[in-house]
């Protein structure tokens, strides 16, 4: 292959690659989530003459969500796509996390998003575990911000006698969330007791009866 041909060669692939990514991004003004629709990585587009204000507003960050019927004393609000069609391809959601005094948003990650959160009342303490197992942690007060990284274990623990709130912010518009332990000790079907003995060197009956505490998935 001559010179003059290697650089036409390349300069296509150039040309080819700059488009496969350009169009990655969105080519209209909007893409409303048509919730009914079947996923492939996402949502597809509602009609675009069906579109609403409605489809961009949510009302329910608005006001502290109840604590009272949770195990862990937190309550997580979500506002993703599924709750605001007009986040879909967008790459942003938000929630609201509201603990109860000495409540706690167990040790969970985010598979498809970084996040960040922002005091709004009361106190805090945070931190997430790098892959090397150091933990990353702070106490918070009203008004400070903390960023947890895509993807790592981390928690929110409220050890006081008030309730406090935070708003977060994700770069996506459905985190996902997985939460360690009903994911491992509620898995639908369930994880054999003695994986889950050797690796949390605990006895087969104690794997069982923390199976006990947790109902399986759907």
């Amino acid at each position: 292959m001559t010179t003059s041909m290697n650089l036409l060669f390349i300069t296509i692939l150039l040309v080819a690659a700059s488009t496969a990514i350009a169009e990655t991004n969105m080519l209209q003004d909007l893409c409303v989530a048509d919730l009914n629709g079947v996923k492939v990585n996402g949502y597809p587009c509602k009609d675009p003459t069906k579109v609403t204000p409605e489809d961009f507003y949510f009302i329910g960050l608005a006001q502290a969500a109840s604590t009272s019927n949770t195990s862990m004393g937190s309550a997580v609000t979500g506002a993703n796509v599924e709750k605001i069609p007009g986040l879909n391809m967008m790459g942003v959601s938000m929630s609201r996390i509201d603990y109860a005094p000495g409540g706690l948003n167990p040790p969970h990650f985010h598979p498809r998003a970084s996040e960040a959160i922002f005091v709004l009342e009361g106190r805090l303490f945070v931190g997430f575990i790098t892959t090397s197992g150091k933990l990353m942690s702070k106490h918070l007060n009203k008004g400070d911000v903390f960023v947890f990284p895509k993807a790592l274990l981390h928690f929110q623990q409220n050890p006081n006698t008030a309730t406090a709130s935070v708003l977060a912010a994700f770069d996506s518009q459905l985190p996902g969330t997985q939460v360690v332990t009903p994911a491992l000790f509620g898995a639908n079907p369930p994880i054999p007791d003695d994986l889950l003995a050797k690796a949390f060197t605990l006895g087969t009956q104690e794997v069982q009866k923390v199976k006990g505490k947790f109902t399986p998935k759907k």
